[in-house]
C-alpha cells in the first residue's frame, strides 16, 4: 500500500458556527446568550467560557462577515402562557467559511 503526503498547496474549507440568542426577533436586539463551534479545530469553546458575548447583537456579526443562515420561527405564546419561562426563542445561526 502506498501513501502520499498531503499537498501543502491544497486548501480545505471548514465551517465556523455562531449561535446568538437575542432579546427579541430583531437582528439589532441585545445578545442574551450565545454558543460558538469551530470546525477548523483551532479553538475549543465551551459553555460559560466568557461573560462577554462575541457580538452585542446580530447586526454586528453580519458586519464582521458572518452569514446568517437560520432564524427562529416567530410563534405567539399559547393563551394563558404569555408569562411562562422557557427556552430562548430568538435564536439566530451564523456561519463563516474558513480556509485552513
Amino acid at each position: 500500500m502506498t501513501t502520499t503526503a498531503p499537498d501543502p498547496t491544497q486548501t480545505t474549507v471548514r465551517q465556523q458556527v455562531l449561535v446568538l440568542y437575542l432579546a427579541s426577533s430583531a437582528l439589532d436586539a441585545r445578545t442574551v446568550g450565545w454558543s460558538t463551534y469551530d470546525g477548523t479545530g483551532a479553538t475549543s469553546p465551551t459553555t460559560g467560557d466568557s461573560d462577554v458575548p462575541p457580538y452585542a447583537n446580530g447586526l454586528e456579526a453580519l458586519k464582521d462577515g458572518w452569514r446568517l443562515f437560520q432564524a427562529a420561527q416567530l410563534l405567539p405564546p399559547q393563551h394563558g402562557h404569555e408569562y411562562d419561562v422557557s427556552f430562548l426563542k430568538h435564536e439566530f445561526f451564523f456561519e463563516k467559511l474558513v480556509t485552513v
